[in-house]
């Protein structure tokens, strides 16, 4: 049996059972009644755990005349991310921000949360990518009704020449689901495959030389989770786009 991370077994200790009653009334069979929460589910459970601290301790400490590096750190990232969704929105971009910079920073926390002994990155299981993939084509399709209406919305599905929409429709339909695909694949593949490169030389090597993977694998979770948020914002700019 799969020994559990420290973090995991804690969870279980003490939700095992309320979380065991919860699936069982959503129909769901957990692997293990007794250990129902998995490796991958808890970390994503302490990720959204730290960004809740975070984001509390941006907010009660806010000062215009004597910010804190906490309030510097959370002001860096948010221009960084506001200037892109500018460039590639427009200039009604900055309602979408918050949702952008949340799931950057979990995708990066999830991703880098595994270089910390006694953890694991979730992301090399493809269910959280998965999950990420699906709330942002939720997110942009929500967004492209609410900004043009259903009608208008379904309209641009179509193409610009109307007697192509016919053929336009379910290719544009099948483009739109394979984003899924795409951004699960693209992540996930990224960091099992970091995942396991690192931990294979630090089988082999265990000093010296693994720590180059390990900023190895540091840069590719920072690049990756960006390129899932820059997708992001390009995904947003179609749907909210209004034709001319």
């Amino acid at each position: 049996m799969h020994e559990q991370l420290w973090f995991t077994a804690l969870l279980n200790k003490y939700l095992a059972v309320p979380t065991t009653a919860l699936l069982h009334a959503l129909k769901i069979q957990p692997h293990d009644p007794l250990n129902p929460i998995a490796d991958f589910v808890s970390m994503q459970i302490l990720v959204a755990l730290i960004l809740l601290v975070f984001f509390l301790l941006v907010r009660t400490r806010l000062s215009a005349e004597k910010p804190g590096a906490v309030q510097h750190m959370a002001e860096m990232m948010h221009e960084m991310m506001a200037g892109q969704a500018h460039d590639i929105i427009g200039h009604h971009s900055e309602r979408y921000v918050p949702f952008v910079v949340t799931i950057f920073l979990f995708i990066v926390l999830c991703n880098v949360i595994g270089l910390v002994p006694g953890f694991m990155s979730p992301t090399q299981f493809p269910f959280v990518p998965l999950g990420c993939a699906i709330a942002t084509w939720v997110y942009y399709h929500f967004h492209g009704v609410r900004h043009q209406g259903p009608i208008q919305y379904a309209k641009h599905f179509g193409g610009p020449v109307w007697w192509l929409a016919p053929l336009m429709f379910p290719i544009e339909i099948i483009s739109h689901t394979a984003r899924v695909m795409s951004l699960t694949i693209r992540l996930y593949a990224n960091m099992f495959a970091g995942e396991m490169v690192t931990l294979a030389f630090f089988s082999l090597l265990p000093i010296g030389v693994p720590i180059i993977f390990l900023g190895l694998h540091l840069g590719v979770s920072l690049l990756q989770a960006f390129i899932f948020a820059l997708l992001t914002m390009i995904y947003l700019a179609g749907a909210v786009a209004e034709e001319h």
